[in-house]
């Protein structure tokens, strides 16, 4: 099998070439140096010259509060480049794996998000994130939509490389409570990925570590981990400085659909952060 994997410079990407690697499964990595997504003549043009059984899509616009300023930017790469990919894998009969995210939903509630619940995304970014569900349902039959939240792995930022960044100039930090969901290591998730591609099961997913908590629960864990002291106070998002752009205060996702297809249930997210607290332990940034 030959995959093509979009944003292979970001933290998915990266970590989703070498899983398929490690499998003996030929993965062609491209960024937009390779493949600019918003070119459709582009995406035609390098997809059909790579000669793949599928295309795992993991680039994307996620500079979520500049989003709010930048909406056309924003949809252009978020709607318009799944778009392009899957008429092209649409062409050429391939698969075509999309990555989205849980801001798709209002965040309301307290029960866990099912994939076939109606999103209505609160912000830019998540409403570019739904339509291009939308582009990828309407232009392929052969898709999977992967939702995720709260990513963090070893090749880009993440809210865990933030908080060890901010541990060396303070010793205090003010951290939302009241938002809830599952930290997902970035690794764990190309596993599922990689398993998924190869099936011809079909359809929308929910793929996070398992377990919920709070940013500020996290934060918490990540100080305890890490071995860094460190006070960090709960706050309310009301309380905190107002971001740009609104963030679900839900962010539960229901996994039931991995496992009634047979597929993995990701490790909790406590085990997720040991390990890749040591990967940045062996890599001298900790």
């Amino acid at each position: 099998m030959r995959i093509l994997v979009t944003g292979v410079k970001g933290q998915l990407g990266h970590d989703v070439v070498n899983e398929c690697t490690k499998r003996g499964i030929e993965a062609i990595g491209v960024d937009v140096e390779e493949m600019d997504i918003t070119d459709a003549a582009a995406v035609d043009r390098v997809i059909t010259e790579s000669k793949v059984d599928a295309v795992i899509h993991c680039a994307a616009y996620t500079a979520v509060d500049m989003a709010e300023d930048n909406p056309e930017v924003c949809r252009k790469v978020n709607v318009g480049g799944p778009g392009n990919i899957a008429k092209t894998c649409s062409k050429l009969g391939i698969k075509m794996l999309y990555i989205s995210t849980e801001y798709v939903f209002n965040g309301e509630g307290v029960r866990p998000w099912e994939p076939e619940d109606k999103p209505a995304p609160l912000s830019v970014y998540g409403q570019s994130k739904y339509d291009g569900e939308l582009e990828v349902q309407k232009n392929l039959d052969k898709y999977f939509i992967v939702r995720i939240s709260w990513a963090f792995g070893l090749n880009g930022k993440n809210f865990v490389r933030t908080m060890i960044n901010l541990s060396k100039t303070r010793n205090e930090l003010n951290v939302v409570n009241d938002q809830i969901g599952s930290p997902t290591y970035t690794l764990d998730v190309a596993v599922a990925l990689v398993d998924m591609i190869q099936t011809d099961k079909f359809g929308i997913y929910h793929v996070t570590n398992e377990n919920w908590c709070s940013w500020y629960e996290f934060a918490c864990a990540i100080f305890k981990e890490a071995g860094i002291d460190m006070k960090v106070n709960p706050v309310t998002t009301a309380e905190y400085p107002a971001a740009k752009a609104k963030r679900p205060m839900n962010s539960r996702m229901s996994k039931e659909k991995l496992i009634a297809n047979g597929f993995k249930l990701l490790p909790t997210w406590q085990d997720a952060l040991k390990r890749y607290i040591n990967e940045l332990r062996n890599c001298g940034e900790i």
